[in-house]
């Protein structure tokens, strides 16, 4: 099935309304933002007390959105460990390794020769001439450097083409799990996210996307390796977006920002090199976060059709203008010439992978698939709902994760974020020995819950 999602203030309300869990919630206040208290324990925040700046009431827009699940985590761990509480993270989206020196040393010169200053919004023509130059290389397809927008991080760039391509009214199609921003990037453009349930192997439903395009669908946003799922979408699957794509005349947004962590024969298809048809109708969005270990200098980029492109350049210069000019110049190094570091990086992912995947399976009324891309596990975690240590009860995964971070100091995320409520999701985005920590603190904890 799948569900239109209008005015809605979290993410949680729209996981009832998909699976029909019972809970009782308060309208328009429901629990859902992990934070921490005096005593460093986990604590939920509702959505209704963030509604109010003051005596003035915050925008429709602003009390329309729920804030990142993630990002909220992130600072929840941050003020238990300034605490002093050993909290083992297993809920960053981002690889622990440093970024390359080679990296490193680019962005410095590039400050010491005085580019800091402003630059043409799409970015400096040596950064889109070394994107063009890594879209024919590794994914087959042309682009002119003028059909592509550096952004401040690949997020912006999301942001960017939603709006070129989203009115007010217009549907956007949405395959869940999926990553905690989507629903929220395309309500703040006045949109509204139609979520569809992949399969139970977390591959595209394409009977299901087809059911759900309207006369209003306006693009699908699709992400490949994906978040939180680690699948990778099949070349078949794939075909057959393409051709829905054309035939209803919407936009593919593939965001691709996991591209280069792949595990085993699996191989990433990018979708916008099928076919001219398929060209046309796709925006890519892609960055160098993931693959280059560049999360904190925020640099990705949209690739598009020219008047596509066009539109995100004006929308950019209305906004941010260029992304930091030096951090462009470290983009160039890293495009050209860190194959073999990747290549390092995603044997270590793969080994970790396989050992966390091993632990999991294992574990008593655990259910997890195996993943072929990106750096995160999805366990069904269901078989503890109604379980209970001492006065923690476990309702769902929100529960589930406040009780992994309190008993066990482990922190992963609610599935519920990513519109699975039955699961949650474990990054292996940490060295070997804490994830072998981690998993026993995890397991010791579980064995509690009777």
């Amino acid at each position: 099935m799948f569900l239109k999602i209008e005015n809605l203030s979290c993410h949680y309300g729209v996981i009832q309304a998909l699976h029909n869990v019972s809970i009782e919630i308060e309208k328009k206040g429901i629990y859902a933002i992990i934070g921490a208290n005096g005593a460093g324990k986990s604590s939920l925040i509702s959505n209704s007390q963030m509604k109010r700046g003051g005596d003035k009431m915050l925008s429709k827009i602003v009390s329309n959105i729920t804030p990142s699940a993630t990002c909220e985590l992130e600072g929840t761990v941050a003020d238990l460990r300034h605490k002093g509480v050993d909290i083992i993270g297993m809920n960053a989206g981002e690889p622990d390794f440093q970024t390359p020196e080679n990296i490193q040393r680019a962005c410095e010169a590039a400050m010491a020769e005085g580019k800091t200053k402003y630059v043409n919004v799409p970015g400096i023509i040596e950064v889109r001439e070394a994107i063009a130059k890594k879209l024919r290389r590794d994914n087959g397809v042309h682009y002119e450097p003028d059909q592509i927008c550096v952004s401040t991080g690949a997020k912006q760039a999301l942001n960017n083409a939603v709006l070129a391509v989203t009115n007010p009214g217009d549907e956007v199609i949405i395959p869940i799990p999926g990553w905690v921003s989507y629903v929220e990037i395309v309500k703040l453009v006045g949109g509204v996210p139609v979520c569809v349930e992949c399969r139970p192997d977390y591959q595209l439903d394409l009977e299901k996307i087809e059911k759900a395009i309207t006369p209003r669908t306006a693009a699908i946003l699709i992400n490949t390796p994906n978040n939180p799922t680690g699948a990778v979408y099949s070349r078949k699957s794939l075909e057959k977006l393409a051709e829905l794509a054309a035939e209803h005349d919407f936009y593919i947004i593939s965001d691709e920002v996991y591209e280069k962590l792949i595990y085993g024969d699996t191989k990433h298809e990018c979708v916008a090199s099928f076919s001219e048809t398929a060209y046309e109708h796709t925006i890519l969005i892609n960055g160098m976060s993931k693959a280059y270990c560049m999360t904190g200098w925020r640099i990705g980029y949209t690739a598009a059709p020219k008047e596509i492109a066009q539109g995100i350049n004006a929308i950019q210069g209305h906004t941010t203008s260029n992304s930091t000019t030096f951090v462009q110049w470290a983009a160039v190094e890293a495009l050209e010439n860190n194959d073999e570091t990747i290549k390092a990086m995603v044997k270590e992912f793969s080994k970790r992978k396989d050992y966390a995947y091993g632990r999991l399976v294992r574990m008593e009324g655990i259910k997890c698939n195996n993943v072929d891309g990106a750096f995160y596990l999805l366990p069904d975690i269901s078989y503890y709902f109604g379980k209970r240590y001492g006065e923690q009860q476990i309702r769902d995964s929100f529960d589930f994760c406040n009780y992994i971070l309190n008993e066990a100091h482990v922190a992963i995320v609610p599935g519920a974020a990513f519109y699975a409520p039955n699961t949650v999701r474990i990054a292996y985005t940490n060295s070997m020995d804490k994830i072998v920590e981690g998993m026993n603190r995890i397991e010791t904890a579980l064995r509690k819950l009777k």
